[in-house]
């Protein structure tokens, strides 16, 4: 059964400042459909209408746009009380706008997934789309660059003082005769062309990096930790390869020279330790020809957080539906994936993404 609420009348949906968001309900034309007792889900729509009339709600959506934060992340951004933002997040919760998950001992918050089967979702997804017109103030801009760095720190801090453990360290998760041969089946099952043009961000001490010089003619290493790069360099060297070039920063970094110039880019047991994986996606898509592919090996979301000191890791591994998100938003759609379980519990992930071509 549908319901078209388009022409009802009465006072304006959205009762916020922002005009744009008002214009939402307003122009939406499209029938609701009812949920699956065949009433319209009235109690979620005007928890959707609460949770929009603020401000500061507004604000924080438009901040978890492209990043998960955790609480007092999200108190540092947006400059109130503990308190007050655990009343605003619940709204917003009750509304299914934002979603949380565990890291550890913190919580932290993203945009909810809209899935097509949602009777709201036409007007979540306008509703994200105005918010992310709106403009980060210019403080809240600086603190946001300061923490997303304080988090790139923390991370190459732990590498540049543990480059010479770096296996041992990473055995203490997975080892990487556990996945090697399922690793290179999915790197030969892409079909990519010997003169195709790979990128590897992060390589470690090169092992993947050998591999993929060994099968293509132009290999790229990217990694923000010298002593990580010089590893990966000495690793190439001993093969005697000389078909791979070394980038000494990170994936936006990568985009000023590279744009447009990867046939693939693979993420090899990485992504955990980036500050940022929401916006690397979207530097990836940037770097990737039409039609290129994004290789993610990673861990799945596990609550292990004895790995933040032992290992480096920032996050506690990822939801297949968190990378899905993420690829979609930078113009990615996933193409094929598989999981691997580890003895010690973990459980790794293989995905793969393809660029829409334009």
């Amino acid at each position: 059964m549908l319901l078209n609420c388009a022409k009802s009348k009465g006072t304006a949906p959205f009762s916020i400042e922002d005009k744009r968001l008002t214009a939402v309900a307003a122009t939406h034309t499209e029938p609701f459909l009812l949920d699956a007792d065949h009433t319209l889900p009235a109690q979620r729509l005007a928890q959707l209408h609460k949770a929009l009339a603020d401000t500061l709600r507004l604000q924080i959506l438009r901040l978890l746009r492209n990043e998960s934060f955790g609480v007092l992340e999200l108190c540092r951004l947006v400059d109130i009380r503990q308190s007050a933002l655990s009343h605003h997040l619940k709204v917003l919760a009750k509304a299914e706008l934002v979603a949380t998950r565990r890291e550890g001992n913190s919580i932290f918050y993203r945009r909810a997934f809209i899935t097509d089967d949602d009777a709201l979702a036409d007007l979540k997804r306008a509703a994200f789309d105005a918010v992310d017109t709106l403009e980060i103030p210019s403080e809240q801009a600086m603190q946001l660059e300061q923490l997303q760095q304080e988090r790139s720190e923390l991370s190459l801090s732990f590498f540049e003082k543990n480059a010479d453990r770096f296996s041992e360290n990473q055995g203490l998760i997975v080892e990487r005769e556990h996945y090697d041969s399922s690793l290179i089946d999915v790197v030969e099952g892409l079909g990519l062309p010997a003169d195709a043009s790979v990128l590897e961000i992060g390589p470690g001490e090169g092992r993947l990096l050998v591999e993929l010089a060994r099968r293509f003619a132009a290999v790229t290493a990217v990694d923000n930790s010298k002593d990580m790069l010089d590893l990966s360099r000495a690793a190439i060297a001993a093969d005697g390869l000389s078909n791979v070039e070394f980038l000494l920063g990170e994936t936006a970094n990568a985009r000023e020279t590279l744009s447009g110039a990867a046939d693939l880019v693979v993420f090899d047991m990485v992504l955990h330790h980036i500050a940022t994986p929401a916006a690397t996606f979207k530097d990836v898509a940037a770097l990737l020809k039409e039609d290129g592919l994004l290789l993610v090996i990673e861990l799945c979301s596990h609550d292990q957080d004895w790995v933040r000191s032992s290992c480096g890791d920032l996050w506690l591994g990822f939801d297949e539906s968190e990378l899905d998100q993420w690829a979609v938003m930078s113009g990615l759609r996933f193409e094929q994936g598989s999981n691997l379980a580890l003895r010690n519990g973990f459980q790794i992930q293989m995905r793969v993404f393809k660029k829409h071509a334009n």
